[in-house]
C-alpha cells in the first residue's frame, strides 16, 4: 500500500474521531459526572494519538498526549470535570482540526501548541487551581481572564488599524473609591470616548459597567484620530476621574497584552476555531455508517466530482433510451422482446439508484458541527440556548452540502446573537431563561428545506424600515407598500449590512447579503417569517440537484407535464357539489377540511384546455408542502415515470412554478412543476 492510501485512511478515521471526541464532550458537558462517557473520550484521543505518531505528526501527538493525561485523571476520580477543564479541551480539539484541515490541505500539521499544552500541563500538576478554593473558583478566574480577550473580529479590527496607521489605544480608567454614582462617571466617560473615536471592547462589558457591576477600575480598547494627551484630558476632566492612563498600542504592546497564558490559549484557539471545518468540495466519498462512540476504519474510494457528473448524464440519456424501448415494447407485443425489456428495466432500476446514492449525503455532514459551535457562541454572549435538530437524515446533492454549510453557520450565529435575547430580558419578558433555537430539514418535491427557528425577540418591521430608508435600500413611497415578508428581506440588502448602532435591530442583517447570494447561486431562496416578542424563522429552499427524479406524468390540454412524486400526497376524482368559492378563492372539501383548489392549465394558460372547471367528475392532485396541502385541477393521469431533470437554461430564468424540464420516451419536452411554488 503506497503512503498516501495510508494517509487517506488516516484522514478519514481522524475526522471520525474528532466528531466523535465533540459529540461526547459535548455529552460529558450535560452529565459530567457520567464516567462512561469520560472511558469513550479518552479512547478516541487515544487511539488518534497513535495513529498520529505512527503518521510522524508529533505536533498532534503531542497535544492529545497531554489530552489524555488529564482525561485518565478524570475517569480515575482523580480529578473532576469544571468549566476551566472543559474549554481547555475544547480549545485542544480545535487546535487538532485545524492540524487536520492543514493536512488535508498538503501540509505537515505542525503548528505552536505550547500555549494550549502547557494549561493542559497545569490541570494535571494542579497549579491552575491556585489561589482558588476549587474547581469552581477556578472557573470565575478564567472567565474574568477571558473577559479581557479580544475575539478574532474585534483583534482583526484592531491590528487591520495599526497596520493602516490609526491610532488604537488601550485606556485604564479609574472612579474615586468615595464615587456614590460609579455608573454615571462611567457613562460620561464613555460618551467623551464615542465623540472621539470607537470603542472596540471593555472590560468589564458595557453592560455590567451600566448596572455598576465593577468595581473602581475599568479598561477600553480605542480607535480613534485625536492624540493620546488630549484623550487624557478629556478622561481626567469628568468629575470623580482619579486615574485616565491613556497608552498608545502598536503591535509589539499589543502582542504583550495578550500575553498571559489562560488569555493567550483562549485567544490562540478561539482563531483556529473560526476555520472552516468544511469537507473538500472535490472529492465524494462512499462509506459504511460507523457504530456510535466506536469510530472504526472505513474503505473510501475517492472519486472526482465532474466523473460522477459524467456518469450521471450518462445514465440519463439511457433512462430516456429505455422508457422508449418500453413503448416500442408495448407497441410490438412480442414476448421474447418484452421479457429483455423487462429485464433490463429492473438492471437499469437497481443502478440507478446506486448513481444516485454516489452524490447524495446526509445533511448531519454539516449538521453534527453546530452544536458545539453553537455552545461557544451562547457561552461567549452569556446565554442559555438549546439547539434542536431534526431531519438530520435529510439527503442532499454533495455539491450543495458542500456549499450550504457556511450560510447556516451565519443564520445560526444571527439567531443566538440578535434573535435570542439576553437572559434577563426573557425573564422579563416571561420566557424560560434557555431559548431555545430548531434547526429543520426536510423534503418537499425536488427540493430541501432547511429551517432555522429561534424562540426570541422577533423582528421589528418598523425599525427595519426606518433604516432601509435611511440607508436608502427602499424609498418611504416603496416602504408603505411592503408586506412584512417583503420587509424582513430587506434584511439581506447589501445596503442593509451595517445597521444603525442606536436602533434595536442591533446589527440584524450584518452580512446577510453574502447569505442570499450564496443561497441564490446554488439555485435557493430564503424566506423569513416573524412575530415580534415570539421569535422569528429563517426558511432557506434548496434544490436537490438530482438529474434523475420520480414524477406523476399528467396531460392538460395537448401538453403534458411532471409533477414531482414526492410533493404528492394523492390523487383524486371530486364531483361539482365539493367546489366552493371563499373570498372569490376555489376551494375545494378535502378530508374534513378545506383546502386551495389550483386550475394548472388556466394558471399556465395552455392552448386547447378548458378555462372553466366542467360539470360532473373533476381529476385532481393533492400536493403538500409541510404542514400546507392544495389540490391541482388536471384533465388527465398518464402515469408515474422516473425522468430525467434538465435545466431550461440561462434564458429561461424566473419562470414561475416551473423548475425544469425532462424529455419524454416518445421524443416530447414536458415541462417539470415546482409545486412548492403553487402554495403560498
Amino acid at each position: 500500500m503506497e503512503m498516501n492510501q495510508y494517509l487517506s485512511m488516516f484522514i478519514d478515521e481522524s475526522r471520525e474521531h474528532l466528531q466523535a471526541l465533540n459529540d461526547n464532550m459535548m455529552s460529558l458537558e450535560s452529565n459530567p459526572e457520567d464516567i462512561s462517557i469520560v472511558h469513550n473520550i479518552f479512547r478516541s484521543a487515544h487511539t488518534l494519538k497513535g495513529m498520529s505518531a505512527t503518521m510522524g505528526f508529533e505536533d498532534l501527538a503531542s497535544l492529545t498526549h497531554e489530552m489524555e493525561n488529564v482525561l485518565d485523571l478524570v475517569r480515575n476520580l482523580k480529578l473532576k470535570m469544571d468549566s476551566f477543564i472543559f474549554d481547555c479541551i475544547f480549545k485542544s480539539l480545535d487546535s487538532l482540526e485545524s492540524m487536520v484541515e492543514d493536512i488535508i490541505q498538503g501540509g505537515t500539521g505542525k503548528a505552536d501548541v505550547t500555549v494550549i499544552v502547557a494549561a493542559l500541563k497545569s490541570i494535571v500538576t494542579g497549579e491552575y487551581l491556585k489561589g482558588s478554593t476549587g474547581g469552581s473558583a477556578s472557573a470565575a478566574k478564567v472567565e474574568t481572564s477571558s473577559a479581557e480577550i479580544l475575539d478574532e473580529f474585534q483583534l482583526s479590527i484592531i491590528q487591520q488599524s495599526i497596520e493602516a496607521g490609526i491610532s488604537v489605544f488601550y485606556i485604564e480608567v479609574g472612579v474615586r473609591e468615595d464615587c456614590v454614582l460609579k455608573a454615571a462617571r462611567a457613562y460620561m466617560v464613555f460618551n467623551v470616548l464615542e465623540q472621539n473615536g470607537e470603542v472596540i471592547k471593555s472590560n468589564p462589558p458595557v453592560e455590567d459597567i451600566e448596572q455598576e457591576r465593577f468595581d473602581n477600575e475599568f479598561s477600553v480598547f480605542f480607535i480613534s484620530s485625536t492624540d493620546r494627551a488630549s484623550l487624557e484630558k478629556q478622561i481626567s476632566s469628568v468629575s470623580e476621574i482619579d486615574k485616565a492612563v491613556v497608552s498608545v498600542l502598536d503591535s509589539a504592546k499589543l502582542e504583550e497584552l495578550m500575553k498571559p497564558p489562560i488569555m493567550a490559549a483562549q485567544q490562540e484557539i478561539a482563531a483556529a476555531s473560526a476555520v472552516a471545518k468544511t469537507e473538500s468540495p472535490e472529492k465524494v466519498e462512499v462509506k459504511k455508517p460507523a457504530a456510535a462512540n466506536a469510530p472504526v476504519a472505513n474503505r473510501t474510494i475517492r472519486v472526482d466530482i465532474e466523473r460522477l457528473d459524467t456518469l450521471m448524464n450518462l445514465f440519463s440519456e439511457l433512462l430516456i433510451d429505455r422508457v422508449r424501448l418500453e413503448q416500442l415494447a408495448s407497441e410490438i407485443k412480442k414476448s421474447e422482446l418484452t421479457e429483455t425489456v423487462e429485464h433490463m428495466t429492473r438492471v437499469s432500476s437497481d443502478l440507478q439508484g446506486i448513481v444516485l446514492k454516489l452524490r447524495m449525503v446526509p445533511i448531519d455532514t454539516v449538521f453534527n458541527r453546530f452544536p458545539r459551535m453553537i455552545r461557544d457562541v451562547a457561552k461567549s454572549l452569556d446565554k442559555k440556548v438549546d439547539l434542536i435538530i431534526t431531519g438530520a437524515d435529510t439527503e442532499l446533492d454533495r455539491t450543495v452540502v458542500d456549499e450550504i454549510g457556511d450560510p447556516l453557520v451565519h443564520l445560526l450565529r444571527n439567531a443566538v446573537d440578535h434573535g435570542v435575547e439576553p437572559t434577563a430580558d426573557r425573564i422579563a419578558a416571561k420566557k424560560s431563561e434557555t431559548s431555545t433555537i430548531n434547526l429543520r430539514a426536510y423534503h418537499s418535491g425536488n427540493h430541501v428545506f432547511i429551517e432555522i427557528e429561534d424562540d426570541g425577540r422577533g423582528i421589528n418591521r418598523d425599525n427595519i424600515l426606518k433604516t432601509a430608508i435611511k440607508k436608502g435600500v427602499v424609498t418611504q413611497d416603496q416602504a408603505s407598500r411592503l408586506s412584512d415578508e417583503e420587509v424582513y428581506l430587506l434584511l439581506f440588502a447589501s445596503g442593509f449590512s451595517t445597521a444603525d448602532k442606536i436602533s434595536d435591530l442591533s446589527g440584524r442583517g450584518v452580512g446577510l447579503d453574502v447569505v442570499k447570494t450564496k443561497i441564490e447561486s446554488l439555485g435557493g431562496k430564503v424566506q423569513v417569517t416573524s412575530k415580534l416578542g415570539k421569535g422569528s424563522k429563517f426558511s432557506v429552499q434548496l434544490p436537490l440537484t438530482l438529474s434523475i427524479i420520480s414524477a406523476m406524468l399528467i396531460r392538460m390540454g395537448s401538453e403534458k407535464y411532471a409533477i414531482p412524486l414526492s410533493s404528492i400526497v394523492e390523487t383524486a376524482a371530486i364531483k361539482q357539489e365539493q367546489i366552493r368559492v371563499v373570498h372569490s378563492n376555489l376551494m375545494v372539501d378535502y378530508r374534513n377540511s378545506v383546502i386551495p383548489l389550483v386550475p394548472l392549465a388556466k394558471l399556465f394558460e395552455v392552448p386547447g384546455a378548458a378555462d372553466e372547471i366542467n360539470e360532473g367528475e373533476t381529476q385532481i392532485v393533492v400536493i403538500r408542502k409541510g404542514e400546507r396541502l392544495a389540490a391541482l385541477v388536471v384533465d388527465e393521469f398518464i402515469g408515474q415515470q422516473e425522468i430525467v431533470l434538465k435545466t431550461l437554461g440561462k434564458y429561461f430564468t424566473n419562470l414561475f412554478a416551473v423548475s425544469g424540464a425532462t424529455i419524454l420516451g416518445d421524443g416530447q419536452v414536458a415541462l417539470i412543476i415546482d409545486t412548492n411554488a403553487l402554495i403560498k
